[in-house]
């Protein structure tokens, strides 16, 4: 069993930053990817950022030069610092994990999502 668990979220004014944290526990053998997805009511989910281990990140073109996402390898936990936030950057952003686990006697691989942690830039 694995689970992810995110923090950080909240109401902001637009250029605030905010800062989002995820950290996934569990049976985890590895993480291959972590990474921030955000969904807007009634739209797709898309993904923000993402961060293989041991490589450069992949940022969404909205959100480049604004966001940094970083991880944590020896606590399995990714970040994501958000600066110069804008109204449209407003959305639930969920935390998702491609790992590795043990399960009984079994090594599987399988991906994972947070609950979602809702941000709001708004005056």
């Amino acid at each position: 069993q694995v689970q992810l668990v995110e923090s950080g979220g909240g109401l902001v004014q637009p250029g605030g930053s905010l800062r989002l944290s995820c950290a996934a526990s569990g049976n985890i053998i590895s993480i291959n990817v972590m990474g921030w997805y955000r969904q807007e009511p009634g739209k797709q989910r898309e993904m923000v950022a993402s961060i293989r281990t041991n490589a450069d990140p992949t940022y969404a073109d909205s959100v480049k030069g604004r966001f940094t996402i970083s991880r944590d390898y020896a606590k399995n936990t990714v970040i994501l610092q958000m600066n110069s936030l804008k109204p449209e950057d407003t959305a639930v952003y969920y935390c998702n994990a491609d790992l590795k686990l043990r399960e009984y006697k079994s090594i599987k691989r399988d991906n994972y999502w947070g609950q979602g942690t809702q941000v709001t830039v708004s005056s």
